[in-house]
């Protein structure tokens, strides 16, 4: 009983930070790539984000990018132009929040991202060239 109660206060505790830094969290498909947003309320004791890509929930998350703060009331946006390399459909993001204190996550969040064969394979063919 007494774990039960303590795991429910230390959820309630890191959903509560985590509502207090960042405002929302959203991923769209726009053609070729997706578009990550997010806004922060309170930056105080932030030291990055860790912007992470799995194919599930369960899965390992890749890292795509550290992103520095910027300051409270801040809007940031990451474009994930390797998504149209993937053959996976479905991407589930996430953000690490790093602070003095440690660290949490807000997400996953879900995107549907569908890009023709044809785009994906032209799109591997160029980066060979580069």
């Amino acid at each position: 009983m007494k774990k039960a109660l303590f795991l429910i206060l230390a959820l309630t505790f890191a959903i509560s930070i985590a509502g207090t830094v960042v405002e929302y969290f959203t991923a769209q498909s726009q053609n070729d790539n997706v578009i990550i947003r997010w806004k922060t309320s309170d930056e105080t004791g932030v030291q990055k984000f860790v912007l992470e890509r799995g194919v599930n929930q369960s899965s390992e998350f890749a890292k795509l990018a550290e992103i520095s703060p910027k300051g409270s009331n801040s809007i940031y946006e990451y474009i994930d132009a390797s998504a149209f390399k993937q053959t996976d459909n479905i991407y589930f993001y996430r953000l690490q929040v790093v602070t003095n204190n440690g660290s949490f996550y807000v997400g996953p969040i879900t995107v549907l991202h569908k890009v023709s064969s044809v785009k994906r394979t032209w799109g591997s063919i160029k980066a060979m060239f580069r």
